[in-house]
C-alpha cells in the first residue's frame, strides 16, 4: 500500500508533488464513518501543470508503435497480477465493499480489462483504404477523465487503457469520495514504465478540479462517468473550448420478466443483480416488470429473495450487502424509499432506516417495493442503492412502454426461454445494452446508454474511436 503521505501527493509528469495550494480532505470508510486516510484536494493551478505535462509527452507517446503499447499493457498486466490483493483491501477500505466482493470481483474485472485491450491492439487496424482514399485514426490529444465512487478503479481502468491504448496523454481526477485506489493504479502505471507526463492525476472535487479540467483549453477531450446532473455542468463547462464529450451517466433499468420464463430463477436472479454492489451499479436492473397472471407469485419470491441478502460488516467473508458509499447517498436513499411509501407503494421487504443492530456505518436494507406505478419516484429516479420495485404488466407492448418510459436508457434486461422472442423485444427497447437470460459479461462489448444516459461508448474496440480523430489523405500524391 502507499505510503500515507503518498495519498497527500498528486502524480505529475513522473513525480509525487505536494499541491500549489495544499488543502485536505479526509477519506471516510462508509461502514464505520470514521477517518481511513487524508487526500489533497487540488486546484486549477495543479490542472495546469498536469496539463502542461500531457502536452509535453504527447507528441512523443502519440507515435509510440503499437508493438511497443501492447509491450506495456502486458507489463501492467504482470503488476496488477502482483497488487491485486492489495487493490481488494484498498476497495473495501474506502468504499466498504465486502471483502468476498472485492476480492473476488473488482480485481478480476481490471484483468480482464487489460488482457482484452491487448488483444485488441494486437487487430485493430488504424489505418482503412477506401478507393484512393487512406482513412487513418489519430490520437485526440490530451484527455481529461473524471470517474465515480460506485466502481472506483473499474472505471478508471475503463478510460485509462483505451486512452493509452491509442496514444493520448491523460489528467485522470478520481472521485474525492473513493481516490486511494487511483493513487495505488498510478503506482502500477509508473512500475509498469510508462514515460513521464503521459498519465498524470489529480485529486480534488468537481466544482474545482473537475470544472477547471473541462475549461482548460489545452485539454482536447473529457470523458466523464457520474451522474446526469454533474454530466450536464461538465459539458457546459467544456462548450467554451468546442472540445468532444463523452459520458456516461445514470440509469434506472427495466428488467421485464416474460410469462415463459421460469419465474424462480429469473426473479432470484433480478434480485440478485440489483444488489449487487448494495444498488451501486448505473445498469442495475432496478425496475423488475411481471406479467400480471404472474405477478403476486414474483413479489413472494423477491421478497424472500431480499430477506437472504445478509446486511454486515464488509470485514466478513459471509457479508453479501455492506454500506452504501456516503452519507449523502445514504440520505438520497432514504427520501426515495420514504417518496415510496408516501405515494402508495407496498413496501414488501426492507424499508426505512438501518438494518437492526446497526447505528453507524451507511447501511441500507435491502428493499422491495410492490405495485408501483411507473410515474412514482422510485420508477423514475436513479436510486445507486439496494432498492428494487416490482411493476405489473398486461400484455408486452405495456411491457415496452414502461421500460422506455424512462429519461434514462442505459441497460434494459429481458428473460425469457425462447431466445428468438427475447431478442425481437429486445429491438424495440430504447437501451444501450440490452441483456438476454442474465449472461456473462463480454468485456468487447461497448458499453453507453441512450437519452439522458449519456453519449459515447466505453468497452472494447468501441472505446478506442472515441479517443481518436478521423484523419483523411486523399489520392497517391
Amino acid at each position: 500500500m502507499p505510503e500515507m503521505n503518498r495519498f497527500e501527493r498528486f502524480f505529475i509528469d513522473g513525480q509525487w508533488v505536494h499541491p500549489v495550494d495544499p488543502r485536505s480532505l479526509k477519506v471516510i470508510n462508509p461502514a464505520t464513518e470514521n477517518a481511513v486516510a487524508d487526500i489533497s484536494l487540488g486546484s486549477a493551478a495543479d490542472v495546469d501543470r498536469a496539463v502542461q505535462a500531457a502536452r509535453r509527452a504527447f507528441p512523443l507517446h502519440s507515435h509510440t508503435p503499437v508493438p511497443r503499447r501492447i509491450e506495456f499493457f502486458e507489463k501492467l498486466l504482470a503488476v496488477f497480477h502482483c497488487r491485486r490483493e492489495e487493490v481488494a483491501k484498498i476497495s473495501s477500505l474506502e468504499m466498504a465493499a465486502p471483502i468476498t466482493f472485492a476480492t473476488d470481483v473488482q480485481p478480476a474485472s481490471c484483468v480482464t480489462h487489460i488482457e482484452a485491450i491487448i488483444e485488441i491492439l494486437k487487430q485493430y487496424r488504424f489505418d482503412r483504404i477506401f478507393g484512393t482514399t487512406l482513412v487513418t485514426q489519430e490520437p485526440i490529444g490530451v484527455v481529461g477523465l473524471i470517474t465515480p465512487w460506485n466502481w472506483p478503479i473499474s472505471h478508471i481502468v475503463c478510460k485509462v487503457l483505451p486512452a493509452l491504448a491509442t496514444g493520448c496523454t491523460i489528467i485522470l481526477k478520481p472521485s474525492e469520495i473513493a481516490p486511494l485506489d487511483a493513487i495505488i493504479f498510478a503506482e502500477m502505471l509508473e512500475e509498469a514504465g510508462l514515460p513521464p507526463g503521459v498519465f498524470n492525476l489529480v485529486n480534488g472535487d468537481g466544482p474545482t478540479v473537475g470544472e477547471a479540467i473541462a475549461r482548460h483549453p489545452d485539454v482536447d477531450m473529457i470523458s466523464f462517468t457520474g451522474s446526469t446532473r454533474a454530466g450536464v455542468l461538465v459539458a457546459r463547462a467544456a462548450a467554451g473550448t468546442v472540445k468532444r464529450v463523452t459520458r456516461d451517466l445514470g440509469g434506472q433499468s427495466a428488467n421485464i420478466i416474460l410469462d415463459d420464463a421460469d419465474l424462480v430463477s429469473a426473479v432470484s436472479a433480478g434480485v440478485a443483480n440489483c444488489f449487487a454492489n448494495c444498488g451501486q451499479s448505473c445498469d442495475a436492473p432496478t425496475r423488475m416488470l411481471i406479467s400480471h397472471h404472474q405477478y403476486e407469485a414474483a413479489v413472494s419470491i423477491a421478497a424472500s429473495e431480499a430477506a437472504k441478502h445478509t446486511v454486515g460488516s464488509p470485514e466478513k467473508r459471509e457479508t453479501v450487502l455492506g454500506p452504501v458509499a456516503n452519507a449523502v447517498q445514504f440520505d438520497k436513499i432514504q427520501q426515495l424509499i420514504a417518496s415510496g411509501i408516501d405515494q402508495g407503494a407496498r413496501l414488501v421487504a426492507g424499508g426505512l432506516g438501518r438494518p437492526h443492530g446497526f447505528d453507524r456505518g451507511y447501511y441500507v436494507k435491502p428493499t422491495v417495493f410492490a405495485d408501483v406505478s411507473p410515474t412514482m419516484d422510485i420508477s423514475q429516479e436513479e436510486i445507486i442503492g439496494p432498492v428494487l420495485v416490482l411493476i405489473p404488466y398486461r400484455d408486452i407492448d405495456e411491457a415496452i412502454e414502461i421500460a422506455n418510459g424512462s429519461e434514462y436508457g442505459l441497460a434494459a434486461y429481458v428473460q425469457s426461454s425462447c431466445s428468438n422472442r427475447a431478442r425481437k423485444l429486445a429491438r424495440r427497447l430504447r437501451a444501450g445494452s440490452v441483456f438476454l437470460n442474465n449472461p456473462v459479461w463480454d468485456v468487447t462489448a461497448p458499453f453507453g446508454g441512450y437519452k439522458k444516459s449519456g453519449n459515447g461508448r466505453e468497452g472494447g474496440p468501441h472505446a478506442l474511436a472515441e479517443y481518436m480523430e478521423i484523419k483523411v489523405i486523399v489520392g497517391h500524391g
